[in-house]
């Protein structure tokens, strides 16, 4: 991992604000007259976020793209996580990204309204997000190539990487450009379809398989000298963590179990929530890529509980100490309770 400059940000993410529309129609194609309005999206939005229910908005951040459409409401949801953490650009002369989610039956939709402006590591110069310590990005293998030789550009910049595969471009053709860029990353995260898909494996995913893929990706030389790891999420299933010449191991799922299916209302966001997380358990672990994924699996604990973002309030403690807390709940509760469980587990096996 990336040794720490005492003024760079810990965890900037290089994805994209994006406001999302929804339309809603059943398996024929006819609405179903369920409405929902806009809401605040984008995979950069929604990792961001689960970095900063562990880290303070100072050591955080992501560029937003703010066009002439964008919302007094938006900004103020916006900074009530902290408006140290956004670094706003301003277009006046266009609209801010949109996509719209259309629903038909089971399946889901996704197109841009407004054409998207991609952020790349070339935009974090000269601003306050300049030469963090970790970087996680969303997009095809081929342009994570692209992105990872500007950050090769600066010779005095090492940052850990985090990425994320975007899924549709999670096939088989971009298996060759991955294998390129792959030595360059810390941390290669798909989740299991994506994985299974891009090794051209059958997609069912069972622990097993997950397993295979993780071992085929480490075969293929992640990270310097083989030295990073692979984070297969799951889902229900949890995530497999796989480093080389190390047991793989699996980290639950931490709305999982009797009754866990109740507290789960909208996986959206839930992938990069959770990549934010690990970044940020990876800066408050010393860079421990298994105890960082428990941290990734709170965040999107809190994610998936709501449509939307989460709440974030405030409290006193028994201490008199003020602390925050996620949707009424408390991330470092969690945690514990996730370590917990996980010990149990091991010690019945």
């Amino acid at each position: 991992m990336a040794d720490k400059s005492d003024n760079a940000r810990e965890f900037v993410s290089l994805g994209m604000f994006i406001i999302d529309e929804f339309s809603f129609a059943d398996e024929h194609g006819n609405p179903t007259g369920k409405t929902q309005p806009p809401q605040i999206g984008g995979g950069g939005t929604y990792a961001t976020i689960g970095a900063r229910i562990w880290l303070p908005p100072s050591r955080i951040g992501m560029i937003i793209d703010r066009g002439n459409d964008f919302s007094p409401q938006i900004q103020q949801a916006l900074d009530a996580y902290g408006s140290d953490m956004w670094l706003y650009r301003d277009n006046p002369n266009r609209g801010t990204t949109r996509a719209i989610n259309s629903y038909r039956g089971e399946t889901r939709g996704f197109d841009y309204l407004v054409p998207r402006i991609r952020i790349t590591p070339r935009d974090l110069h000269g601003t306050k997000l300049e030469r963090a310590w970790m970087i996680h990005f969303i997009c095809s293998p081929t342009r994570a190539n692209a992105i990872m030789s500007e950050v090769k550009a600066d010779k005095d910049w090492h940052p850990t990487t985090v990425y994320e595969p975007i899924p549709d471009r999670c096939i088989p053709e971009e298996l060759p450009a991955l294998k390129e860029v792959l030595p360059d990353l810390n941390v290669l995260s798909p989740n299991a379809d994506e994985a299974l898909s891009l090794l051209s494996m059958p997609l069912s995913p069972t622990r097993e398989l997950v397993e295979e893929a993780c071992r085929r990706f480490l075969d293929m030389g992640v990270g310097p000298n083989g030295t990073g790891a692979v984070v297969i999420r799951s889902g229900a299933m949890g995530a497999c963590v796989a480093q080389r010449g190390q047991p793989f191991s699996w980290v639950d799922a931490y709305w999982s179990g009797p009754g866990s299916s109740s507290k789960v209302v909208d996986v959206t966001g839930a992938g990069n929530s959770f990549l934010g997380g690990l970044g940020a358990g990876l800066a408050l672990t010393n860079g421990d890529i298994w105890e960082a994924t428990l941290y990734a699996s709170v965040s999107a604990s809190f994610i998936i509980e709501q449509e939307g973002l989460p709440r974030l309030t405030h409290a006193v403690d028994e201490t008199g100490r003020q602390v925050e807390l996620w949707n009424g709940d408390s991330p470092q509760l969690r945690l514990k309770e996730l370590q917990d469980r996980l010990e149990t587990t091991k010690g019945t096996k």
